[in-house]
């Protein structure tokens, strides 16, 4: 999954950001259209997304929306739109922020970081009877330690980040082993059929990882 995904058709804008956040250690790229911007994200995701509004096919208002439909990623628009109404429609479709433009870029890393700090930089993570400890790499289910794999690990931990949002299997496939990755997509059927024999008390009636058939699984 990528750190960071820059939707800006400004390709000086575009590239100048770009370098100022990989010195920040972040993976970033960069989608100078909507529809680039969409096919990156299914294919790879991105725990943040700093949207342009102002594109040359797809509107920054509409991928916004598209990317909520299946994901809580966080979503900053970046855009010269300054009217009350344009903040107030991007946040309503579900924008996390909202920031001007020309911003500082020394404050939008700033709240990139504060971002990053405070809703990926967690060392346990608690949602029921499951507890896991990214430090330790260590499943708890009901206080007790359970084997996962790193695989196992990483897929569970996607799926709780976006707790209550369907991800779809290309998504959590290219996220968790790679899209040049020389496993098959039947790998993420099976990884999902041992979590589930280890989280859930009735596998076969789970109540935590939830197929949507068509389309992929969801966290409750």
């Amino acid at each position: 999954m990528l750190d960071i995904l820059v939707v800006e058709d400004n390709k000086e804008i575009g590239t100048l950001l770009s370098d100022f956040l990989r010195k920040e250690n972040y993976t970033v790229t960069v989608a100078d259209t909507g529809e680039k911007a969409i096919d990156i994200y299914e294919r790879y995701g991105a725990k943040v997304i700093i949207l342009d509004l102002m594109l040359p096919d797809i509107d920054g208002y509409a991928i916004c929306s598209k990317i909520r439909e299946t994901s809580n990623a966080h979503i900053l628009i970046a855009s010269a739109k300054t009217e009350k109404n344009d903040k107030l429609k991007g946040l309503n479709l579900g924008a996390d922020d909202y920031i001007e433009k020309p911003y500082d870029i020394d404050i939008l890393i700033a709240k990139i970081n504060g971002i990053f700090k405070r809703k990926y930089a967690q060392d346990e993570m608690v949602e029921g009877n499951l507890k896991l400890n990214s430090v330790t790499r260590q499943l708890y289910v009901n206080d007790e330690e359970i084997t996962v794999t790193d695989k196992e690990f990483e897929l569970l931990k996607l799926l709780i980040e976006n707790k209550g949002s369907t991800l779809k299997k290309d998504y959590l496939f290219n996220s968790i082993w790679g899209s040049d990755s020389d496993s098959y997509m039947q790998t993420l059927t099976v990884h999902i059929k041992w979590l589930r024999e280890k989280v859930e008390d009735n596998p076969k009636e789970p109540k935590h990882i939830i197929t949507v058939w068509g389309v992929g699984y969801r966290f409750e």
